[in-house]
């Protein structure tokens, strides 16, 4: 029967015995006395290098923009902290309100599962989210932390943590609480060793501290996270909850709120005998004000379009009158266009707005429009409408500029990006006016983009 393995001190492994080329110190010998200033001197040299340590890892967290990013960091230096090189964080706000996930350092997506399939009061980490007093193995060794140093040793551990960690090769853990003093707990993050161990009392104390900076940062982050989701959804309920079906024409529409919340916005509605209202716009600002002056001018735009959508100049001219005089600090860009889908014929008009693309199997072009100013820049605006005949096949699309912008590049090698990507349509998705949008926005913004702005992109396909 082998001898039971005692606990080690991350870094500092107990049975390696001493070199046996060291001497015995010589009894009866008076030890040289300690200098109280080099004693001093080292204390104060541990202080320094523990604090520059702090700024340096603090430095790369404030660099963090969003949660999943933040969290990735806070295993990273943790686990540089406490002598471990697997971790997991657990994000889960006490409110209940969101957002809530679950990121790993060192394990794989199943791993991550695995380790979630033992029960949640069996773990470290569970113990800190649910509140749990802590068992005879784990040992409090900073307020709320929870260390475990020896995860075999225990003999009432749950037999599904047993096979999880056998499985997956780790001996201890050390959890701590991510926790402020005005959002509650918003989570954990916990590191496992492959060996028993537990981090020395220095090192817990500076992963505490850091973990007290941390947790402040995420509940920034988690807050902002939380306005992003709430402009997303008021920006989504207005606009249309779908799409008219309209004999002739196959519509699809995309949009992509901007971390602030912008003012782009799309529309389509049916028109007596047939016809059919296309519309996009965008409207200056950002956040709620910018969201609701676009709602006010969307639900504006349909009623105009409703008494004369055949004269799309009359409806932007209508548009802009009604901006001046509600909202003369504010400016929007519009573009309107009425459609006759049983005749293949479109009439349009635009107001400081990008131009529509024509995307089909002989051509995919920008379509010539004349360049206005937009709503609310002038005392009076109009110009001239445009008419474009669709062949079979062909897909319109109309965006707003955020598209553009979110390249990064100049506007003219913006729109040379746009022609490119509608040009390369597969022929399999050109029948498909999702699919058509999909491509372009793949294309144009592979990862993205890097801006704030709105993006919105209204396909009609006609038949």
């Amino acid at each position: 029967m082998s001898a039971p393995h005692l606990p080690k001190v991350a870094g500092i492994d107990p049975t390696v015995p001493a070199p046996a080329h060291t001497a015995e110190p010589l009894s009866g010998l008076p030890t040289p006395p300690i200098a109280p200033g080099a004693m001093i001197q080292d204390r104060l040299a541990g202080w320094v290098s523990d604090l520059t340590t702090l700024h340096e890892l603090t430095e790369r967290l404030i660099r963090t923009g969003t949660v999943d990013e933040a969290l990735r960091e806070v295993l990273r230096a943790g686990a540089a902290l406490v002598g471990a090189r697997r971790g997991m964080a657990v994000l889960e706000p006490a409110d209940g309100l969101g957002p809530t996930t679950t990121i790993g350092l060192g394990l794989a997506h199943a791993d991550i599962g695995t380790i979630e399939t033992v029960p949640r009061s069996a773990t470290s980490y569970g113990r800190i989210l649910d509140d749990l007093p802590d068992e005879p193995l784990a040992e409090r060794r900073r307020p709320g932390a929870v260390a475990v140093p020896d995860l075999f040793a225990d003999e009432g551990l749950d037999p599904r943590h047993r096979e999880v960690a056998a499985r997956l090769g780790y001996a201890a853990s050390y959890a701590v609480p991510l926790v402020t003093g005005t959002a509650g707990r918003l989570g954990a993050a916990v590191w496992l060793y492959d060996e028993p161990a537990e981090p020395a009392e220095g090192r817990r104390h500076l992963v505490g501290l850091y973990g007290q900076y941390a947790s402040e940062h995420l509940a920034r982050l988690v807050e902002l996270e939380r306005g992003r989701a709430r402009m997303a959804t008021i920006a989504e309920e207005l606009l249309p909850s779908r799409l008219p079906r309209v004999p002739g024409v196959r519509l699809a529409a995309r949009h992509r709120t901007g971390p602030q919340g912008g003012g782009d916005w799309y529309d389509a509605l049916p028109l007596p005998e047939g016809a059919l209202g296309l519309a996009v716009g965008s409207v200056s600002g950002a956040g709620p004000s910018a969201l609701a002056a676009m709602g006010r001018l969307r639900a504006s735009l349909r009623a105009y379009a409703v008494m004369e959508g055949e004269d799309p100049v009359a409806v932007l001219s209508d548009l802009e009158l009604l901006l001046r005089l509600t909202e003369p600090a504010r400016s929007a860009t519009a573009l309107f266009a009425y459609a006759e889908p049983a005749h293949r014929r479109i009439v349009l008009a635009g107001a400081g707005h990008t131009p529509p693309l024509i995307v089909g199997e002989r051509r995919t072009e920008f379509v010539e429009t004349s360049l206005s100013a937009p709503l609310g820049m002038l005392a009076c605006w109009e110009a001239p409408s445009v008419e474009l005949a669709p062949e079979p096949g062909e897909t319109v699309l109309l965006y707003t500029d955020g598209l553009l912008r979110r390249t990064g590049d100049s506007m003219d090698r913006a729109f040379a990006r746009l022609h490119a990507a509608a040009a390369t349509v597969p022929a399999a998705d050109r029948s498909d006016p999702g699919a058509v949008a999909d491509h372009v926005l793949r294309t144009v913004l592979p990862d993205g983009g890097t801006g704030d702005e709105d993006v919105v992109v209204l396909a009609a396909r006609f038949e």
